[in-house]
């Protein structure tokens, strides 16, 4: 049951209020004097306001002015004479939610209140989702124990609230990007958390339809624009825009998004006016960017400006020691969803989970769990309940392949090996001599021998 507080000197009005409300469902306090209803409000739970301008001790202007100091959210609404119009005005600009003229019709009224109150409630609820999602993508959740991955975290955790200078997470398919993106805007302390989170998938939209996406269009911009339509930009005015797969952002668009990085300003598709918005942007790629910018695919000046705080997340083969904690997360989820009591692995599948290399990372191994969870007729996960290709790779042809490999030259063995590391990279022969620790000179040179 609600309560309201209605606050009026008239001792007959808060009588006929009290009445009136009665029937209702509200549960009613009154007071006569300011400082009164300032006692109630710190001592009970208000939902509503009632309040009256004039009154014997301090205005209700100042009333008003002293409660949104600490509560901007809870629904006032003024009383006034006819006289008093210009005042609830006024009152509206400090925060009051509606005003009713005296003398008024009580339906009219309860209608301001139930719309008022309906308002309150819907303001609370998304306050709860925004607690949730504050807690569920939080830097906390992200499962690991991987020392390449806390030092990103704590790096990320000293900076979230210090800067808004553009985030670019690198990192493979399924690592976990947009988890790292919607980590940091819910991990600012600040008001960007309470703001929106748009993820914009820019390689899933064509070069015209998503410079239109971004920007927004004016009705009459090209054929089928009917009317005006915002952008995700202004849509993420006071939060975060996170640009996934922004490699594969076309040319045109990529000069939009540089003047907006350099002015915070854009224009929608079809319009003239600048726009402004407060908007920090998170993006994310699974490509080489600086050779994107030597192939003449990517804006060199974009890819500066890009390049402010740069999160490298390791693939999951080069973090295996968090191979254990994801399954026993993943078991725990999927026994939920698919009413299963799996507890975990027997030591032969967790050996085949291992030692397999995961060329689609976290979410493969997410996929992959979910699948064995859902197959499972016992307690624990055997090699048997994972896809045949991961153990039968790891049983039958490994032993094959060491036959084979034991009967070549050196050199030829030596180039076999370069050329695999070079596929998983998928050719970037700069990030291949990185691991393998040699020049790229030396690693075109074994590239260029040839074996009968």
């Amino acid at each position: 049951m609600p309560t309201i507080l209605i606050v009026d000197d008239e001792a007959t009005l808060l009588k006929y209020l009290q009445k009136q409300f009665y029937t209702f469902d509200y549960n009613i306090v009154t007071a006569a004097r300011g400082e009164e209803a300032l006692d109630i409000y710190e001592k009970q739970k208000i939902d509503l306001i009632l309040l009256d301008v004039r009154l014997p001790d301090i205005s209700g202007i100042e009333i008003l002015k002293k409660i949104r100091e600490t509560d901007p959210w809870l629904p006032i609404i003024i009383m006034t004479a006819y006289s008093g119009i210009q005042g609830a005005i006024e009152a509206i600009r400090f925060g009051a939610n509606d005003y009713i003229a005296k003398p008024f019709d009580f339906e009219e009224l309860r209608f301001i209140i139930e719309k008022c109150i309906e308002s309150q409630q819907a303001v609370a609820e998304v306050s709860k989702i925004r607690s949730r999602q504050k807690e569920e993508f939080s830097f906390n959740k992200i499962i690991t124990i991987s020392a390449k991955m806390t030092k990103l975290i704590e790096l990320m955790m000293r900076l979230v609230d210090k800067t808004q200078s553009t985030v670019l997470i690198m990192g493979e398919s399924g690592t976990g990007k947009e988890l790292f993106a919607s980590s940091i805007h819910y991990s600012d302390k600040g008001v960007r958390s309470k703001g929106p989170f748009v993820t914009v998938n820019c390689g899933a939209l064509s070069s015209g339809i998503l410079e239109s996406e971004l920007f927004g269009h004016e009705k009459g911009a090209f054929t089928g624009a009917v009317k005006q339509k915002k952008g995700y930009f202004e849509v993420a005015d006071k939060g975060t825009i996170f640009l996934d797969e922004i490699g594969e952002m076309d040319p045109k668009t990529q000069v939009g998004l540089l003047r907006f990085l350099e002015g915070q300003t854009f224009q929608r598709v079809g319009g003239t006016r600048d726009i402004s918005v407060d908007v920090r942007i998170i993006a994310a790629t699974n490509k080489n960017l600086l050779e994107e910018v030597q192939n003449g695919t990517f804006r060199e000046d974009l890819y500066y400006r890009l390049n402010v705080i740069v999160i490298p997340i390791p693939p999951l083969r080069e973090r295996k020691e968090d191979i254990p904690l994801l399954i026993d997360h993943y078991i725990r989820v999927y026994n939920k969803a698919l009413n299963k009591e799996v507890t975990g692995c027997t030591h032969e599948a967790l050996n085949v989970l291992m030692d397999y290399r995961w060329p689609g990372n976290v979410r493969e191994l997410r996929n992959m769990i979910e699948r064995a969870v859902l197959i499972s007729e016992n307690e624990f996960i055997k090699p048997s309940d994972l896809p045949i290709e991961i153990y039968r790779s790891r049983d039958e042809s490994e032993v094959n392949m060491i036959k084979y490999l034991s009967k070549m030259k050196l050199d030829k063995l030596i180039k076999l090996y370069v050329e695999n590391i070079l596929a998983e990279y998928k050719g970037n022969i700069t990030h291949a001599a990185r691991v393998l620790d040699i020049t790229r000179e030396r690693l075109k040179r074994i590239l260029s021998k040839s074996y009968e």
